[in-house]
């Protein structure tokens, strides 16, 4: 480290050593003298001796501090002599253009849009250019209409901007080949919207199209006397589909695989499991047979309907099935022509027992006494289904029974519902299997809304829920022989087409 002393010279650290000057050293070239220099290099050199920067922050107010601010202050002055001032550079400015000149010269030139430029849009208008009060309107407009889950046909098309009468008159039109209402949801309206002669009012309708059936195509166009629809058929093959295959580790997996739809897979299960049992009766080995309505359209969509047969063929058992309607009532028919019903009554309303069948201490009388039906507490007003077919024998009140409708069904049996609210059949009505026959209530002698449901074999009371039934309807004759015929040419259908 190396130190001034106050003698100007300078040393270093312990082991420093004072310089030796020129003069006494005893070799080197000879040394000129002060005396000899010229008067300009001896300025030089006593300029390079002097500090003309120092530090202002350090040794304030001494010689060398007030060179150091003289030096700083003369060069902010010269700084600000020489400098040019705040004032603009005055340059060389071309002559303003006008006229045509201007227009074409701004119609070309690259600008924002914010400040009115016709950057690739237009040229400059001239004279013959005439302003527009307003744009113009398109002469017809195409646009398309989506009809949704129970939407009205003549509210989509307002909707869609169609005037009030021309929808009406549209859906009057489309009326004429079925009902509005069983037209798909999501068939799409493909609209042609004309001229019209104010902007106050909406535009005309001059075409529409769309699938008004799976058969059918329609076309609305405006003629001479208004409005005219167009009809054009679609070839439909309505050949069913046939499915056959192993039962392998899952029927419902096998069936869907070989290319079921799972609405008609759950068909198929129900209408076997009056039959058999899917789990015991059921083997990987079987082969599973059904045939589902399938309509094929000429423009390529198809559509699946119900099932139409359900078989099975084990290694012991074999069984068919066909959907028959007989009387007007819809069911399965063995191949053979019958038809079997099997199981128990079905619970009459939605709610939870209360009280089951039995000796039991009455809430009301206070001691003992058989309670020779089921209660079934749910909601006030809560609807009261037929457990099976049958006739309406009484309806009306009857004790403590309050609101009562009893029901005659086949084989001795009778079934009773008390305490309704409001009866909803009369009697000698013939009712069926879930039928609405009344509603829940607390009529009668009732500690609250519920059902009474009391089951008779031969007038005798017994459990509702002890009770099967088992129904076997046999064809014979000529509707025996078209049932035969339906399952032939159901069957001969060839597998997989």
């Amino acid at each position: 480290m190396f130190l001034r002393n106050e003698h100007g010279l300078e040393l270093a650290g312990a082991g420093a050593s004072r310089p030796v000057t020129p003069a006494a050293s005893p070799f080197g070239r000879a040394l000129v003298r002060k005396q000899d220099l010229h008067p300009l290099e001896r300025l030089r050199i006593a300029a390079q001796r002097v500090d003309w920067v120092p530090d202002l922050g350090s040794q304030i107010g001494s010689a060398g501090w007030w060179r150091g601010l003289l030096t700083c202050v003369g060069l902010c002055a010269a700084t600000w002599a020489l400098s040019p001032g705040l004032r603009p550079v005055i340059g060389d400015v071309p002559a303003p253009l006008g006229g045509t000149t201007a227009d074409e010269a701004r119609a070309q030139a690259i600008a924002p849009l914010a400040m009115g430029a016709d950057t690739g849009r237009r040229m400059a208008a001239n004279d013959l250019a005439v302003p527009l009060a307003e744009a113009p309107e398109r002469p017809q407009i195409e646009l398309s209409a989506t009809l949704g889950e129970g939407d009205d046909f003549r509210r989509m098309l307002e909707r869609a901007g169609v005037g009030r009468a021309d929808a009406t008159a549209a859906a009057a039109l489309v009326g004429q080949t079925g009902e509005l209402g069983d037209i798909a949801p999501g068939t799409r309206v493909a609209l042609v919207l004309g001229r019209r002669a104010s902007k106050m009012v909406p535009r005309p309708l001059e075409g529409l199209r769309m699938r008004a059936r799976f058969d059918l195509n329609v076309s609305i166009n405006r003629g001479a006397s208004g409005l005219a629809m167009t009809r054009q058929p679609i070839a439909i093959d309505r050949t069913p589909l046939h499915l056959q295959g192993l039962v392998g580790n899952s029927l419902y997996r096998s069936a869907r695989a070989a290319g079921a739809p799972a609405k008609a897979v759950e068909t198929y299960l129900k209408a076997l499991a009056d039959r058999l049992s899917i789990g015991r009766d059921i083997h990987a080995a079987d082969r599973f047979d059904m045939v589902i309505e399938r309509e094929r359209a000429a423009t390529g969509e198809t559509r699946t309907g119900q099932l139409l047969y359900a078989g099975i063929d084990g290694a012991r058992s074999r069984t068919r099935l066909v959907r028959w309607t007989l009387d007007g009532k819809e069911g399965w028919f063995d191949a053979n022509g019958e038809v079997e019903r099997r199981g128990q009554m079905g619970m009459p309303v939605a709610g939870r027992i209360t009280s089951a069948f039995g000796w039991r201490m009455h809430p009301l009388l206070g001691f003992t006494k058989l309670h020779k039906g089921m209660d079934i507490g749910a909601a006030y007003g809560s609807p009261i289904y037929a457990a099976i077919d049958g006739m309406v024998s009484f309806a009306g009140r009857a004790g403590g029974y309050g609101n009562f409708v009893k029901l005659a069904h086949q084989s001795g049996l009778a079934s009773g519902y008390g305490h309704m609210s409001r009866i909803a059949v009369r009697p000698g009505q013939r009712v069926a299997r879930g039928q609405v026959i009344g509603y829940v209530g607390s009529t009668g002698l009732s500690t609250g809304p519920h059902l009474h449901w009391e089951v008779w074999k031969n007038g005798q009371s017994i459990n509702p829920r002890s009770i099967s039934f088992d129904s076997i309807q046999r064809l014979s004759g000529a509707k025996l022989a078209a049932l035969k015929a339906r399952v032939a040419q159901l069957l001969s259908v060839t597998p997989g087409r």
